[in-house]
């Protein structure tokens, strides 16, 4: 397989892997593919390797791994990923307690700057995201 083939068939599995978790392929990755295809093609089959669900092979479930993902943005102070991943993660069941105890490991690891900067953010995008879905429950019943 030729280098350009290889990279297109990879980006492809990149693009997917952002399909099943997000249902996107978020802006910033679209423009990495179409700036740096052969890096976004890397990233896309590492990014596809670690985000298979236990029943895919993956060690940890995905809400899990999403868990991670949001903790390790807040963290890093990307605030826009760890929402993100944070609401992918509710979606697979996590609740706003489990996602405060994961934000305060954060705080203890990053200081309170990692909670002022993103972590605070992350938890009213999630809170707002249960209370519309509980919302959505009621006027559904």
């Amino acid at each position: 397989m030729k280098d350009d083939e290889l990279t297109r068939a990879a980006s492809e599995i990149g693009a997917n892997s952002f399909l099943k978790t997000f249902g996107r392929l978020p802006d910033n990755f679209q423009l990495l593919a179409e700036a740096a295809p052969a890096a976004f093609a890397g990233y896309g089959l590492m990014r596809n390797s670690i985000m298979r669900d236990r029943d895919e092979g993956g060690a940890l479930d995905l809400k899990t791994k999403e868990l991670i993902f949001a903790l390790l943005d807040a963290l890093a102070g990307q605030t826009t990923g760890a929402k993100n991943h944070a609401a992918a993660a509710m979606r697979l069941g996590l609740t706003a307690a489990e996602l405060a105890e994961g934000l305060v490991q954060v705080l203890m690891v990053g200081g309170i700057t990692t909670w002022n900067v993103s972590g605070a953010a992350v938890m009213r995008h999630c809170a707002e995201l249960e209370a519309a879905n509980r919302a959505n429950v009621s006027a559904s019943h």
